[in-house]
Parts: structure tokens; sequence; C-alpha cells
């Protein structure tokens, strides 16, 4: 009879990570090489293959207990296995969307079955082609991405009317929301990091969305826009859409190069709030956004709110394929 797995220890400087993973079976291989199977290890992948994830693909939920190393347990709470059971990484594949959006997606193996863990998030219903392996093996590093931040020198809109720059906000200051009216600041985080992949600002050009100032903030950062005409395309009119997929190399550009320091704003709720006169998303506290970020910023955000999920604010996320449709309609304005 097998022995059951240890339970790995309990230690202040060890890290538990929620997050999200598909079984292999449901990202299965469209047609190339490895055509039918579900997703292969790394090794084993070969490049120019066709990926689709599956339309009633469900994600599971893994606790991952990660040592100073980056080296992987389950912990209690994981949707499969048992606590102190091993995670290891085989490897990542960097998988692109016909829209060029990338995703890279890690190849785990736990509980006698492997798993995708996608870095950022995969849409069902695209045929996404394989254009990059690596199967060395290595620590698990999770922090891919900044969402909902701000760059220093942005201003944020006061409740009392003052435009206030981002890195002079403190905790307890009320800033107007578009739907909860003034809400006191709750938390506040930066970093530095290279301004490049998936740290590279958006840098939205005076003038091209009402603002008066430029207004630069994280790629995968959501701005919130009212589009009538978008009924027809998205099935709402309040829309949530990440800066990177409103570049254009005109209006909005996309910077890689130096440093970026970035701030992030949390409030009791996930808000919509005012940058630069620009309404943009608040940091959405939940575990699958807060295992993306780097540990500089979740390290401390963990520490303040144990336990806090934010429910995602109504505005719907417009898939990026929508972005240009919307735009080259005769009635909408320029965003």
């Amino acid at each position: 009879m097998s022995q059951p797995y240890p339970t790995a220890p309990a230690s202040p400087a060890r890290a538990v990570h929620a997050v999200a993973v598909y079984p292999a079976r449901v990202l299965k291989v469209l047609s190339g090489a490895n055509a039918g199977d579900p997703m292969p290890a790394p090794a084993d992948s070969i490049c120019g293959d066709y990926y689709r994830l599956d339309e009633r693909a469900r994600v599971l939920t893994l606790m991952l207990d990660l040592d100073a190393d980056r080296n992987g347990r389950l912990a209690e709470g994981s949707a499969i296995g048992r606590p102190g059971e091993p995670v290891v990484l085989e490897g990542r594949l960097s998988l692109m969307a016909p829209d060029g959006d990338l995703v890279e997606v890690l190849a785990l193996t736990t509980a006698g079955a492997r798993f995708a863990l996608p870095l950022s998030p995969l849409r069902t219903g695209l045929t996404y082609t394989l254009i990059a392996t690596d199967d060395a093996p290595g620590p698990i590093r999770l922090a891919g991405i900044v969402a909902g931040a701000f760059a220093r020198g942005t201003r944020i809109a006061m409740a009392d009317g003052r435009q206030v720059p981002v890195e002079d906000l403190a905790e307890g200051d009320a800033v107007i929301t578009r739907d909860h009216g003034a809400q006191p600041l709750r938390w506040k985080g930066d970093v530095t990091l290279r301004a490049e992949g998936g740290f590279a600002p958006v840098t939205v050009l005076p003038g091209v969305m009402g603002n008066p100032h430029a207004l630069t903030i994280s790629p995968h950062h959501r701005l919130f826009l009212y589009r009538r005409e978008a009924r027809a395309l998205a099935g709402a009119a309040e829309l949530l859409v990440q800066a990177r997929h409103l570049v254009d190399d005109a209006g909005i550009l996309r910077r890689e190069g130096g440093f970026v320091e970035y701030f992030s704003l949390v409030f009791d709720a996930h808000e919509v709030i005012y940058a630069e006169g620009v309404p943009c998303e608040s940091l959405m506290v939940c575990p699958t956004v807060v295992t993306r970020l780097p540990e500089d910023l979740a390290t401390p955000l963990r520490a303040a709110f144990p336990g806090l999920s934010h429910k995602a604010h109504t505005g719907a996320e417009l898939a990026p394929e929508l972005v240009s449709r919307l735009r080259d309609r005769p009635a909408a304005s320029r965003f």
C-alpha cells in the first residue's frame, strides 16, 4: 500500500498561491504532428501545431505551496490531489492567437496528471499556434503581468475635485468612482520593473480619449468604455478593454525600454476610477489576478487583504478581435 504524501510544513517564508489550471485533455492539438492529442509535454510538442481550448472546459483551482527555490507542492484547498503532493514544472508553451495575442502556458504535472496553467487568459473558440517551447526544468515562476497599474505621474480624480498624482495618494484618501461616489483608498502598492514584455506600458497620447495629458498604464490594465453601438457585437454597452488591445501605433502606443514605476490602487470593491480623465479599473483583488503580479506587489497585497476576493465590475470584457470592428463602425467614436 502506497504511503501518503507528507504535508509540507508551515513556514512564514512560504507562499501559497491560488492558480487556475485546465486538465491537459481540454487543451487539445487541433491539427499538426500531434493532432488529436491532449496538450503534450513541452519536450514532445511540435512548433506549428494548432491548439484549441474546449468550449466546455472548466477551470480547476490548485493551491500551490512554493518554497524559497520556487519548487511546488499542493496545499490544502486544491481541487485535486492531496496536500504535500509534488507539483512538477515540465516546461512552457508559447501560443499565439490569430490576433497576435501571446499566451504563455506552464505545463505542470501533479496527482498523476498533466495540467495547463495559462499566465494570461486562454479564450475558447480560438485556434492558437504553438510558436515556441521551453522544456528546461526550473523553478515555478508565476508573475508575468501587472494588472490595474498606473505609471508614476498619472493624475487621479479625487472626491473634492483635485487631480492628484498617483504616487502622492495615501490610504484613506477619498477617490471619486463611477459607480459608488467617493470611496476611501484602502491600499496602494508600487513596483519598479523593466519596461519589457508583459510589463511594457501603454501610453494614450493627449486628446485621444479626452485626456488633457498623456495616460500611461500597464498593458493588461482595463479601460472602461461606454458604446451604445457595442450591444450588437458584445451584448453590452459598458465595456472593459485591456489597454494593449487598443494600441494602434498612432494615438495609443506601446513603449518598451528602460524602467517603469507602477502604482496599484485597491478599494473595498473593484471600482472604475478616473485617471487623466479616462475611466479605468482599480486593481481587482482575486486569486487569479494576484497570482500573476510581481512578488513585490503580491506579497504585501496578500498580507493586507487575506482571503479578499473582489466581485468583478459589471462592465463586459471586450474580446480583442472585436475592438477593431467596433472602432471601424461609423457611429463609433475613436477609442
